[in-house]
């Protein structure tokens, strides 16, 4: 038999580790005394609430402020917030236990989409229920999958047209008004506030020329939208040096076999890594985090 390791036996000795309480116990226990909020005749009614949750507590892995929400009020939250312009893909041909690792990286990174190709079975493990707040799609195929994407953004950029070519009809129609009326030109040489002449007109018009203006930033980025790889070949270019494009697509392979020769073929870009140790890849979940953490340094508003 063998002797105790010290260090263990020191360990055990030391009275450590102390954990802090994850999530919040029963609702009468937290909040004595208050109303309950999902009591609809009491003023504190709140429909987001879960009223099992309020029963018995909610240890849950979320923000705090979702404390006691049903899954579908945190979902419809995250949407009304806007989620980040990165969609994520994994490929599911090898059942990869990473694909839960990626799915719930995928979720605290705000993605606005996670595809899963292959097989419509996949291992949720990793996810500790995280898919249930993201917009989930299944593909059969990685052709199928970049070709909807395809889709998806020649839609974006239609619909931002339609929304420039109204906020150019409104400026026309402004200045139309203008003239009618027989005071000066609605469109101001400048855009400062201080340019006061028809406050109520400059206003409405700004606005409009804001509007078009944003419409016309938001069809460059969509224009620019990419298919991007991670994986270690050939050609790839590091991710130190790589600047994502706003609007993108991020496809991750399974551990091991890395992406799909195909999913290569139709990707724009392909983005690596770089290491400095002996392997010559890091964890496939990892890997992902890294990836999306990437995009979030460039794009992200951080609070």
């Amino acid at each position: 038999m063998h002797a105790p390791n010290q260090i263990s036996l020191a360990a055990k000795a030391s009275g450590e580790p102390e954990f802090r309480e994850i999530g919040v116990g029963p609702w009468a226990e937290t909040h004595p005394g208050e109303p309950r909020p999902d009591d609809q005749t009491s003023p504190n009614y709140d429909a987001r609430f879960d009223t099992e949750l309020l029963n018995d507590g909610d240890r849950r892995n979320v923000l705090d402020r979702y404390r006691y929400w049903t899954v579908q009020a945190i979902k419809d939250d995250l949407d009304a917030h806007g989620r980040h312009d990165f969609e994520v893909a994994v490929e599911n041909w090898t059942h990869d236990f990473n694909i839960g690792s990626m799915v719930r990286t995928a979720n605290a990174f705000q993605s606005k989409r996670v595809h899963i190709v292959g097989p419509h079975k996949w291992n949720r493990k990793g996810a500790l229920m995280t898919e249930l707040y993201q917009h989930v799609e299944h593909h059969p195929s990685i052709a199928e999958l970049v070709e909807c994407w395809h889709h998806r953004i020649a839609g974006e950029i239609a619909a931002e047209r339609a929304r420039a070519a109204a906020a150019a009809i409104h400026i026309h129609e402004y200045g139309a008004n203008a003239s009618v009326e027989g005071s000066q030109s609605l469109i101001p040489n400048s855009f400062d506030a201080s340019n006061t002449s028809n406050a109520g007109g400059i206003s409405l018009v700004q606005s409009a020329m804001a509007e078009l203006a944003d419409a016309d930033n938001r069809i460059k980025e969509l224009q620019s939208a990419r298919v991007i790889a991670l994986d270690i070949i050939p050609g790839a270019v590091p991710m130190e040096t790589y600047r994502f494009p706003q609007r993108c697509l991020l496809l991750f392979g399974a551990e091991g076999p890395g992406l799909s020769q195909k999913a290569l073929d139709l990707a724009d870009d392909v983005v690596y890594i770089s290491q400095f140790g002996s392997v010559r890849s890091i964890n496939a979940g990892a890997a992902a985090a890294v990836a999306m953490h990437a995009w979030i340094a460039q794009h992200a508003t951080i609070a």
